[in-house]
């Protein structure tokens, strides 16, 4: 398999991320992705500072591979966590949700590798400014925090390229082999995925989000709450709610009162499909089957061999 920027950045096998997802991306998923030989990340979103410590500390346990830590920077407690990665040693942090000048000096004089999470051309170029090692590009169809400009990855790989040097990492809508060979065709130095991984056996989401996931058709999920921080969403009751209240003209302010506190932790963690926030990419809705981590990998690596073998015969 092709990108050899971000194999080498980050000293594994395939240019493969999994994302770090709220509700998802604990230890043990980041274990058994990093083991495979991509990169796994622990998503610290939902964590308290002393649970991001412990599931650094149960990853190092498990693995010896690297990974990363995913730190959104709207995260209120951001300087606990950042103190936490930084003494236990973490080489790699992926950053999104917020300006990239704001963490990355701090990060990088600690010898951290440091990525940043896009959605659009005016931010990759801050990203350069602001001496980031490698960009996520994250296009439209992907699953929980995205951006409001709606471009679609395949639009968005080529924009981001032109325009900036930085390795690059593509997001969103990837979910087999074929889709990694038609991003990297674009530009991209590696993928990074979400939905499939959220749907594995080593998630730390619900059962029953990960048997939602699988019986998703497409059209199942839509782009939410773009007042606050635009979110895809499954269209369950709470969607609804969401949906009634956006037509209805809701203020910023009504919206947060609908959302209130711990709506994602309700459904994606505690399984309640019904009231609870429920994020996922629009690829779900060719996700079949719970698959261990490991499965999902060779999977991956399988079909992207076969599709180059099929490109070159053509």
């Amino acid at each position: 398999m092709s990108g050899e920027r971000i194999s080498k950045l980050f000293n594994i096998q395939y240019p493969i991320i999994q994302a770090g997802m709220i509700w998802c991306s604990g230890w043990r998923l980041a274990a058994a992705v990093s083991n495979a030989g991509g990169l796994g990340i622990i998503g610290s979103g939902s964590m308290y500072p002393e649970v991001l410590k412990e599931h650094i500390q149960k990853f190092k346990k498990a693995s010896d591979k690297p990974f990363a830590v995913n730190v959104p920077l709207l995260y209120p407690d951001i300087e606990k966590h950042m103190a936490i990665i930084i003494e236990e040693g973490v080489k790699i942090v992926f950053t999104s949700a917020g300006n990239p000048n704001t963490w990355t000096k701090h990060l990088k004089s600690h010898g951290i590798t440091v990525v940043h999470v896009v959605a659009n051309t005016k931010f990759a170029k801050k990203c350069e400014e602001a001496g980031v090692d490698a960009i996520v590009a994250e296009g439209f169809e992907a699953g929980g925090h995205n951006g409001r400009e709606e471009t679609t990855t395949l639009c968005l790989i080529p924009m981001i390229k032109e325009v900036c040097s930085l390795p690059l990492i593509a997001a969103g809508g990837i979910g087999s082999g074929k889709a990694i060979a038609a991003c990297m065709a674009l530009g991209a130095d590696g993928v990074q995925i979400g939905s499939l991984f959220a749907a594995s056996e080593e998630s730390s989401a619900h059962q029953n989000f990960k048997e939602k996931i699988t019986s998703l058709k497409d059209g199942d999920t839509e782009l939410s709450l773009k007042q606050l921080t635009p979110v895809r969403l499954i269209k369950n009751e709470f969607y609804q709610k969401v949906k009634s209240a956006e037509t209805n003209g809701a203020s910023a302010e009504e919206l947060n009162t609908l959302l209130g506190r711990g709506r994602a932790k309700k459904g994606m963690f505690e399984g309640d499909m019904v009231e609870g926030e429920l994020e996922i990419g629009q690829i779900a809705s060719t996700i079949k089957s719970i698959k261990s981590a490991k499965e999902i990998m060779e999977d991956l690596v399988l079909d992207y061999n076969n599709c180059i073998q099929h490109i070159t015969k053509l």
